[in-house]
């Protein structure tokens, strides 16, 4: 049997190391625009989302789909960066490795 918790508010439920790693994402993203000199109000001009949606963007919030930061960092030049994201699997390679050599006993 196969339990599934279900959250009425459909918001994402994030342990709190998982929060400050999105909280730091924000950070980075709002600096990268800071860098640019570019405002919350050009932002959501060039993405089409709402200035509120860029602050919950900025802060790193959880309840933001993924295809938004994605937009933001888009116009940031920045999106090629989600490319890099898990690859060197360093510890899948290991668990596979380990596999591997049970397999050849």
């Amino acid at each position: 049997m196969v339990t599934i918790m279900l959250n009425k508010s459909k918001s994402a439920i994030i342990f709190p190391k998982y929060q400050k790693v999105l909280s730091q994402l924000g950070e980075n993203i709002k600096l990268a625009c800071k860098r640019r000199k570019f405002t919350q109000t050009l932002i959501s001009e060039r993405t089409g989302l709402s200035r509120n949606t860029i602050r919950k963007i900025f802060q790193g919030d959880p309840s933001v789909s993924i295809g938004h930061y994605t937009m933001v960092l888009g116009v940031l030049g920045l999106v090629g960066d989600f490319s890099t994201i898990a690859l060197d699997d360093e510890l899948g390679r290991k668990l596979q490795d380990i596999e591997l050599l049970r397999g050849k006993q």
